[in-house]
């Protein structure tokens, strides 16, 4: 079915054993792991290089012999056990000595290779790592748990880094070669993908993942967690229900997508929301949602839509939120408009290292679109277009923090005033190097979005929070 399997002609001296123990040798993508994820091996733990020559070997005997086109036709199953086979009469066939250990491991990378992401499979399957980065064909790192390791995982060459990254752009209708070596894109479950190919990234190909646990976290979970205290996420949870137009600020690998998903879970079902991004990883669960992505331009340099075409087709499209993933240019003059026009309870984020700094960014994005606006008009529309800025901020230890919950109230002369409601403070750290803190209540008691409270019935539920994180 699948073509000629003799390999004639070749003959191979046995080949010394790789080490046993593979730390790619992991369940397929889907599929759970009983046991507890192994460890991520260091650069003086990788597999030594005959491992390498004998799974490249192994390789390209199975693409002579195998018919990639009636393969891909197959279930995932039934194509894994074919080419089980086929690399059984491939070991048998050049006399390789091979444990069956061994044989599963090389058997597991070369599935992987032919109908996955290669080396990326064992790394996408765990849910335990927040990026993946890949510096060229033979260092790659991972973040777990706030900090960053190097693994043990490499490439066969640059050849094989750059066909993954096709495979991995193309779902989404998207290239990246010489001639488009920059793209943004995303893998099926929503994680965010970013490929600089060379000549832009010189040592080879550079790939970055930013990973989405398959299970969507809450603001409960970020309780949990730390990142916010009770008292807070209830704060958060009412500015979600009465419709207070937020922008979520912070730098990157904050958890501003986090806690934008978050807040999400408070829109009420019965609303239409239409959410805008380059590469789409919101993960709203209400029943009427519209989902929008930004696309480059094609080889012609024709065809580009960006997040400002999006935005302004969002107005007519009947939204009663707005989501934008990002503002990072001109759309921030159109979703500001938005929010003062009857589209309450829209949402965004933005790169900002205080809510200071998130305003005076979005007076630059709207002076960088071109609009020769008075600055005083500009931040007059700031005002009455943002009702929240939270601020969510990586601490030096690598953990998660929502580090103030701001209010903008208005402007005195051409001043924004904006007061915090609620603020974070690091008391210090313990044995292990991990930072201690609390959130702490500035005092108000009956902030500017009293009013909209009540008009949700949420008053007392708001009074109450209020005054236990000011205790």
């Amino acid at each position: 079915m699948f073509g000629k399997r003799a390999h004639q002609g070749v003959t191979v001296a046995p080949v010394a054993a790789p080490a046993a123990a593979s730390t790619n040798a992991e369940p397929a993508r889907g599929v759970a792991a009983a046991a507890p994820p192994p460890p991520i091996a260091r650069e003086s733990e990788q597999r030594p290089e005959s491992y390498f020559q004998t799974k490249a070997m192994i390789f390209s005997a199975l693409i002579e012999a195998i018919d990639l086109s009636a393969l891909s036709k197959l279930d995932q199953e039934s194509a894994r056990e074919e080419i089980r086979d086929i690399v059984h009469e491939i070991v048998t066939i050049k006399n390789l000595v091979l444990s069956i250990a061994e044989q599963e491991d090389l058997l597991d990378d070369i599935c992987n290779d032919v109908l996955g992401f290669g080396p990326l499979e064992p790394l996408l399957a765990r849910d335990d790592i927040a990026d993946i980065m890949v510096n060229g064909p033979t260092r790659t790192f991972i973040e777990v748990g706030g900090k960053i390791q190097l693994t043990n995982v490499r490439f066969r060459d640059n050849a094989q880094l750059m066909n993954i990254c096709q495979r991995i752009v193309s779902q989404v209708g998207r290239r990246v070669d010489e001639a488009s070596p920059i793209c943004d894109a995303r893998l099926l479950d929503g994680s965010r993908v970013n490929v600089i190919a060379p000549p832009l990234a010189i040592d080879g190909a550079a790939l970055t993942i930013r990973k989405f646990k398959k299970d969507k976290l809450t603001l409960d979970q970020l309780v949990r967690f730390g990142a916010i205290s009770n008292a807070g996420a209830e704060i958060l949870k009412i500015i979600g229900r009465v419709r207070c137009n937020v922008v979520i600020s912070g730098g990157t690998g904050s958890g501003k997508t986090t806690l934008l998903n978050c807040l999400t879970n408070y829109i009420d079902v019965g609303e239409r929301v239409i959410t805008c991004e380059d590469a789409a990883e919101l993960q709203l669960q209400q029943p009427h949602v519209v989902r929008l992505e930004t696309r480059p331009p094609n080889l012609e340099g024709v065809g580009q839509i960006t997040m400002r075409d999006l935005v302004k087709n969002c107005l007519r499209m009947r939204p009663e939120r707005i989501i934008v993933g990002e503002v990072r240019g001109p759309e921030a003059f159109d979703l500001l408009q938005a929010m003062n026009t009857g589209h309450d309870g829209s949402m965004g984020t933005l790169h900002a290292n205080s809510p200071r700094e998130a305003m005076g960014r979005l007076e630059s994005m709207i002076t960088m679109g071109g609009f020769s606006l008075p600055m005083k008009t500009i931040r007059e529309m700031i005002v009455g277009s943002i009702d929240i800025i939270v601020q969510a901020e990586r601490l030096r230890d690598g953990s998660r923090r929502i580090t103030k919950i701001t209010e903008v109230i208005g402007t005195e002369g051409d001043v924004v005033i904006t007061q915090d409601l609620v603020t974070y403070e690091v008391e210090g750290e313990d044995e292990s190097g991990r930072l201690r803190g609390r959130h702490v209540g500035t005092g108000i008691v009956r902030p500017a979005f009293w009013e909209r409270a009540r008009y949700y019935n949420l008053e007392r539920e708001l009074a109450d929070a209020l005054d236990k994180v000011n205790q």
